[in-house]
């Protein structure tokens, strides 16, 4: 499994260490068997980026208030056939992350035998202090290569949100063609499937 040199600097960039020889890298069908065996359980902090086991960030209690405080405000606008995950895995080909929220297509026992997938997510949120390079580099780079429709970033570190739209898709440096900020007296539009649900205050979305 190659890994690409924009993630590797965007590893690198962000304090992970990237041994200088070749190993062995994990595929996803792997980690789930780590998973089932008892290999890997709850209580390990990690998660498959790319194929590397990454240790998670601790989380501050501003993170954790955040993440609630934005998981609310989304589920007050989302129409009947969406819910909101908060901090549960997604499946690309590649990895398996688990992103803060993410708002996901039909119901919860549509994903009985599976994680959602590209296909079945209208938007992702990480929400970063500790862990904005990671967010804003290795993250955005691996959602923008699954394909996945809006990726928000909720900066704890500058108090504003940062919402990246259009993927490329599969590509040499994957990533999301359009950029915006929204600062604590903005409003953000709530976006499932090409429509917008209404607006939520960035403030509310801010411990």
């Amino acid at each position: 499994m190659a890994i690409g040199t924009e993630s590797l600097a965007s590893m690198e960039a962000e304090g992970l260490t990237v041994p200088p020889y070749a190993i062995w890298r994990l595929s996803v069908g792997q980690y789930h068997e780590m998973i089932r065996a008892g290999i890997l359980t709850e209580d390990d902090p990690v998660e498959l980026l790319e194929g590397w086991l990454v240790t998670k960030m601790p989380k501050k209690l501003a993170h954790r208030l955040s993440t609630q405080l934005t998981r609310q405000s989304i589920e007050r606008l989302l129409p009947s056939g969406w819910y909101v995950d908060a901090q549960e895995p997604i499946t690309t080909d590649d990895s398996e992350p688990e992103p803060d929220v993410t708002v996901v297509r039909g119901n919860r026992r549509d994903y009985a035998d599976r994680h959602p997938g590209p296909r079945d997510v209208a938007l992702l949120v990480e929400v970063a202090d500790a862990s904005l390079a990671r967010d804003l580099r290795l993250k955005k780079a691996l959602y923008a290569r699954a394909g996945f429709p809006t990726y928000w970033v909720v900066n704890l570190l500058e108090g504003r949100l940062e919402v990246f739209t259009d993927p490329t898709g599969p590509a040499d440096a994957s990533d999301y063609r359009r950029w915006e900020v929204y600062g604590p007296d903005d409003a953000v539009p709530l976006l499932v499937d090409g429509r917008e649900m209404g607006r939520i205050p960035v403030r509310e979305l801010l411990p």
